[in-house]
């Protein structure tokens, strides 16, 4: 009498070995995205980051500057009645336009700068959107219309451009002069 093994009629060990390699290998392909994901959080704090600084640096000084500078320059050079009534009316606008843009930033803010250094953050896309849109809509108002009659303008004579040219180009200096010394002329 030959003696042969039982066949097994419950292989439920075997497939609990197989199910176990399902889950591992599931897992460990969604592991291998890791470094694509690494790559974009990196990218993301990078720019999160830079656009904190590039605010500060550069949309609130360029709305100063034509605030302190364009407007003013434009103002005083339009003819009196109906040109400064014009003109009056977009720097209320441009102006007010540049607070809003502003107040929406400082709300978004926080939020940047926690993405920037590695935090979680809750960032309201909604909100990043609806700025990115208003400062495209502002831009292209200003550039269609405000920067076409400041032209016509300041235009009118070239003193008034060159002084406009001079007074920004003092204001660019002056902090890089001031800087190389002790903040003193």
């Amino acid at each position: 009498m030959s003696t042969r093994p039982a066949a097994p009629t419950d292989n439920a060990p075997i497939q609990s070995f197989s199910h176990c390699h399902e889950g591992i290998v599931a897992k460990l392909t969604a592991l291998d995205q890791l470094p694509a994901l690494m790559a974009a959080a990196e990218q993301a704090r990078t720019l999160a980051s830079t656009s904190v600084a590039f605010f500060q640096q550069a949309v609130v000084t360029h709305h100063a500057d034509e605030e302190r500078e364009l407007f003013p320059a434009v103002l005083a050079s339009a003819t009196q009645g109906e040109e400064r009534q014009q003109v009056q009316a977009l720097v209320d606008r441009l102006t007010r336009e540049h607070r809003e843009i502003e107040a929406r930033w400082k709300r978004l803010e926080p939020g940047l700068k926690a993405l920037g250094k590695g935090q979680s953050s809750t960032l309201d896309a909604q909100a990043l959107q609806t700025l990115v849109g208003e400062y495209q809509a502002h831009a292209k108002f200003e550039e269609d219309v405000f920067l076409p009659l400041s032209q016509t303008i300041l235009g009118r004579n070239s003193n008034h451009m060159a002084a406009l040219g001079l007074s920004l180009h003092i204001r660019q200096v002056m902090p890089e002069v001031l800087g190389r010394g002790d903040g003193h002329l």
